[in-house]
């Protein structure tokens, strides 16, 4: 798949893009030894081995499941360790960044040290993935999945219908961002959301009822919807996180109401699986079963809508490489939509574009409420809006 840069980055890509959002080291830090926030974040994936090993070992479709999965905590679990000892073990260093010059051409010590952030995060990422492969293990979390889309697709037309029911625009804007946040939640790659997932289940109406009170960590709502009023957008690209309730009862209401309001909306997905986040092919199947006979959503046509395969195969992303497909669509957007923690928050939250965009997710890491100065299940709502 040939990959290039996301055209509504300003250029040069080099000096005006930076994915990464909290420093992991900077130029001056001895790439022998592991900085704080490296040990932090590398100890975030060390706590998630146990429920990527229960995953994978009642993963049916490969044999040997238990031993392999086995293998894999253990291999993978060495990986950590030996980064916590020296960072530039098993080709070098995590976090990518051990000098100026191993950065951007002609970056500044700024732009070098948040670089580095985004590489590490793709490394501890991509680690897991490339290991999980290699042992046979190509979605350890296609069961739950499709559980929980199925699910999901049971409570789509009454999540639809609370939201069309709301006169009030604004009112029905504020429940749709709910929605979203209330989704977002659904995010295994987060230990200890995943061991009460396991334990007790999410509800998304519950959730979007009892979020933590306003104002958020960061909340551009207001601002956001003042511009909504004005119907100032033509074409949205949303850059789309989570399988189950995330998409379906999430962003889709969104997507839904952008459609109504006469805007057309590209979809971006994954192109491989990463923790439960929804491929393009699965998010293409789910509207397939959400559409009916006419190829509408609930009264509102679809022909505005389309599904694109982003190229990334991580829970974060990095927009200076994504699919020439996504690119082409992406040309005449006006707004841009990034959800979740990982790509939304974790990278990409001081992402500048040429045109509006808007940052949304969940904070489900202690490491990233702190860095915010927020709380656990804070909400982000950023809107950069670009003056004309």
């Amino acid at each position: 798949m040939e990959m290039v840069p996301f055209p509504l980055i300003p250029k040069p890509i080099e000096v005006n893009y930076r994915a990464c959002t909290i420093p992991y080291r900077f130029p001056s830090d001895n790439p022998k030894i592991a900085t704080p926030t490296e040990i932090s974040w590398i100890n975030v994936f060390a706590n998630s081995i146990p429920s990527f090993k229960k995953r994978a070992e009642s993963d049916t479709t490969v044999s040997d499941a238990p031993a392999r999965a086995q293998q894999f905590a253990e291999r993978y679990g060495g990986i950590l360790e030996d980064w916590k000892k020296d960072p530039e073990s098993h080709g070098g260093p995590p976090d990518g960044v051990v000098s100026q010059k191993n950065g951007p051409l002609n970056c500044s010590d700024e732009l070098c040290f948040t670089w580095s952030f985004m590489v590490c995060l793709q490394s501890l990422g991509r680690a897991r993935e490339h290991l999980l492969r290699e042992l046979g293990f190509m979605d350890i979390f296609k069961k739950v999945k499709d559980e929980e889309n199925a699910k999901a697709i049971s409570l789509f037309p009454e999540v639809v219908s609370l939201s069309d029911a709301i006169e009030d625009e604004g009112e029905r804007l504020q429940n749709l961002v709910r929605g979203m946040f209330a989704g977002n939640i659904f995010d295994l790659g987060s230990a200890q959301l995943a061991e009460v997932f396991s334990r007790d289940g999410l509800s998304f109406l519950a959730t979007s009822q009892n979020l933590v009170p306003k104002p958020w960590v960061i909340d551009d709502l207001d601002s956001f919807q003042s511009n909504w009023f004005k119907n100032h957008w033509k074409k949205a690209v949303i850059f789309v996180d989570n399988s189950g309730a995330d998409i379906i009862l999430g962003i889709l209401p969104f997507a839904r109401e952008m459609l109504r309001r006469g805007m057309q909306v590209v979809l971006a997905a994954n192109d491989l699986p990463a923790i439960n986040d929804v491929t393009y092919t699965e998010l293409t199947e789910i509207l397939s079963q959400l559409k009916d006979e006419d190829g509408q959503l609930i009264g509102v046509d679809t022909s505005n809508l389309l599904v694109a395969n982003s190229g990334n195969d991580l829970a974060v992303i990095d927009l200076s490489r994504v699919s020439q497909e996504l690119a082409d669509i992406s040309t005449d957007a006006d707004l841009v939509i990034i959800e979740g923690m990982g790509r939304g928050i974790e990278t990409n939250l001081y992402a500048q574009f040429k045109c509006d965009s808007l940052k949304i997710g969940m904070v489900k890491h202690i490491e990233v409420a702190e860095f915010l100065g927020g709380r656990l299940y804070d909400c982000v709502f950023k809107y950069n809006e670009v003056q004309s």
